[in-house]
């Protein structure tokens, strides 16, 4: 029997929970609104949970865009409830909560905000791993006095950790320059649910030998494979674990915290946290989760996808591909999409497949398939093969990189400093342009990480246009009367027959 189960030395385990943030952006597409984590905000609180991610990821995007929230009061509203337990976000380095890398005053004014609006961690990643596109950011959060999280991004290329890239000298080569640059902790980021047990078992026990901070890891349950994971890593060492309250865990979400907490019971890596406490939030969620019951995925019967075990799609990419193809009306295609991502991936820098790489490789994959390699490219692949992302992991394809290049509008030899650093200023430009509709330095950021939506949502926050129906939230009232009328139809189908 291991000895982590016969009661030595106690090392609880530490749990994050990310049901305010990752959990209803993996499993709802985002939506969950404040008003509803209200009510079990103090309970979660009083959990003694070593931090909770609130904010963060798509969070800002879907709040202004979709549900008519301003992001900043979200995390000022929820601090007013959570006082105890810190707040953690995912930023995603110079891509900050956006899309594309922004200019270096817009870094530290986002960081800055965000710091006084109440935010603690902040888990910064870069999808190439690129860690310049950290230096900005990084210096403000020190300057902040919070706390430096870097992410390593974790992808392979074969099924299992190893190949010509992404080996375990590559992780612990990273992970010894993320302790280089201060970094108050270390979280491996599995974004598509590839890790398999062993293999992350084997990271843990060799980055703890090179590194003396904390090491945090993050999956999700897309492959079937996290509480195995969790389970591997547990025994092999690892600091503190992402999860989510069960009725927004699993799928491609965490794994959910409480068959954590009773696994671990009486171990030397208990939590020490009250299960009954977590069953009664959980029943919460049940409460509310008809609220957003269409944004969940119900196309398969399977609450995994076995199929990312062999192409090693991350879920959101996947749904993307999916949507792409149907507006092709070549959703037939999908299995030559498949291929044509590892290939393209290959071939543009073999880059980690998250938020922004796995756009713009996803979406470069199904113009190929549809039109020709390279027949059409997009701006982003441009940019991406110009060198404004930051370094790939291995070299792009010179053909590819001579076809994509052809006529850009910045040049045809690829630049190889730091992204950032070709970018001018954008803040003095949006304050012109979004002039006293502004009226403070969070609304600027709105506009300038989000210019066109930005301004439509500010419009909204100060009355100057009304919100429309869709972005008005909808209540368990709506849903009961829908479901009235629902079984109402469904009846006069049945008396017809």
């Amino acid at each position: 029997m291991n000895a982590y189960l016969e009661g030595g030395p106690r090392n609880p385990i530490k749990i994050q929970d990310n049901t305010f943030r990752d959990g209803h952006q993996s499993t709802l597409a985002t939506r969950m609104r404040t008003e509803d984590m209200l009510p079990i905000a103090e309970k979660m609180d009083s959990v003694g949970f070593w931090a909770m991610e609130v904010w963060g990821g798509a969070t800002f995007d879907t709040m202004h865009r979709f549900l008519g929230e301003d992001p900043f009061e979200r995390l000022r509203t929820l601090k007013k409830y959570i006082k105890k337990t810190p707040f953690t976000m995912l930023l995603r380095g110079q891509n900050l909560v956006g899309y594309r890398n922004y200019a270096d005053d817009v870094a530290r004014l986002f960081v800055d905000k965000v710091s006084e609006a109440g935010m603690d961690i902040f888990r910064v990643f870069d999808a190439l791993n690129d860690f310049r596109n950290f230096q900005t950011v990084v210096e403000r959060i020190k300057a902040n006095g919070k706390h430096f999280q870097g992410t390593i991004c974790y992808t392979l290329t074969e099924r299992r950790m190893g190949g010509d890239v992404f080996t375990l000298e590559y992780y612990l080569a990273k992970a010894r320059e993320i302790q280089s640059m201060g970094a108050d902790s270390l979280c491996l980021k599995d974004m598509a649910g590839i890790m398999s047990p062993f293999d992350i078992a084997k990271l843990v026990a060799e980055i703890k030998k090179v590194v003396s901070i904390p090491i945090h890891l993050h999956t999700h349950y897309t492959s079937g494979m996290a509480s195995m994971v969790y389970l591997e890593a547990i025994k092999a060492g690892v600091d503190i674990v992402d999860t989510c309250l069960a009725p927004f865990a699993l799928r491609t979400s965490q794994p959910a915290v409480e068959p954590i907490v009773a696994t671990l019971y009486g171990t030397d890596r208990d939590p020490g946290l009250d299960l009954n406490l977590l069953l009664e939030m959980g029943d919460h969620l049940e409460k509310v989760a008809p609220k957003y019951r269409n944004f969940l995925a119900k196309h398969t019967m399977s609450v995994i996808d076995t199929g990312v075990l062999v192409h090693q799609v991350p879920g959101g990419m996947i749904s993307n591909l999916v949507s792409q193809l149907k507006e092709a009306k070549a959703l037939h295609r999908l299995q030559e999409v498949y291929q044509e991502v590892a290939v393209t991936r290959r071939e543009l820098g073999t880059p980690p497949l998250v938020t922004p790489t796995s756009q713009i490789v996803g979406v470069q994959a199904v113009l190929n398939v549809l039109f020709g390699k390279y027949k059409m490219v997009t701006n982003e692949v441009k940019d991406l093969v110009y060198g404004l992302y930051g370094k790939t992991p291995t070299p792009i394809d010179p053909e590819v990189q001579k076809k994509v290049l052809k006529g850009y509008k910045r040049g045809e030899t690829p630049v190889t400093g730091r992204a950032a650093d070709y970018l001018q200023p954008e803040l003095e430009n949006a304050r012109e342009k979004i002039g006293d509709l502004a009226r403070d330095d969070f609304d600027l950021l709105i506009y300038a990480l989000y210019p066109t939506t930005g301004e439509q949502f500010l419009k909204w926050k100060y009355g100057l246009e009304q919100k429309p129906a869709a972005v008005k939230p909808k209540t368990l009232e709506d849903i009961r009367k829908e479901d009235e009328a629902m079984a109402a139809a469904l009846e006069q189908v049945c008396k017809a027959f």
